[in-house]
């Protein structure tokens, strides 16, 4: 064989190796932003689950629309459906997992983090739901 040829086969392998690496890395970013998203719409469904919740009359195992919530984490994860774990109302999808808190009187906390990776960080989201207004404001980032 030539030097030519050789040159050729030793310049196709590092082409191709560079366009396989960028591959593996595009893939990883849309996996990342796909779970980060998923996240997001995942806790805005809970969001309004906890809306559905607080209006919901007690007869029927709801809130009532009180003025300030008296309820803990662990009714509102009973209402939706999530378990004990730890001493934490959480619940774990193929997406991530999530906890609901009660900080104040008027708000509640919904947050999830994926299950993604990427640069040592998963993506994370809070979901806070105000009372008695029912506003529901969701933020995204990366811890």
């Amino acid at each position: 064989m030539g030097t030519q040829q050789i040159l050729l086969i030793v310049l196709s392998v590092i082409i191709v190796g560079v366009a396989i690496a960028v591959g593996i890395t595009m893939f990883r970013n849309q996996a990342y932003n796909s779970n980060k998203t998923a996240v997001t719409g995942e806790l805005q469904q809970y969001a309004s689950q906890v809306v559905q919740w607080y209006k919901t009359p007690t007869s029927q195992g709801g809130a009532g629309t009180p003025a300030t919530i008296t309820a803990d984490a662990s009714t509102i994860g009973a209402y939706l459906g999530w378990g004990t774990v730890g001493g934490a109302t959480q619940d774990t999808t193929d997406t991530g997992g999530y906890t609901v808190a009660v900080p104040t009187e008027t708000s509640i906390t919904i947050t999830g983090v994926g299950k993604e990776e990427k640069g040592g960080k998963n993506p994370q989201g809070v979901a806070t739901i105000t009372i008695p207004s029912c506003e529901i404001n969701t933020a995204s980032s990366d811890i």
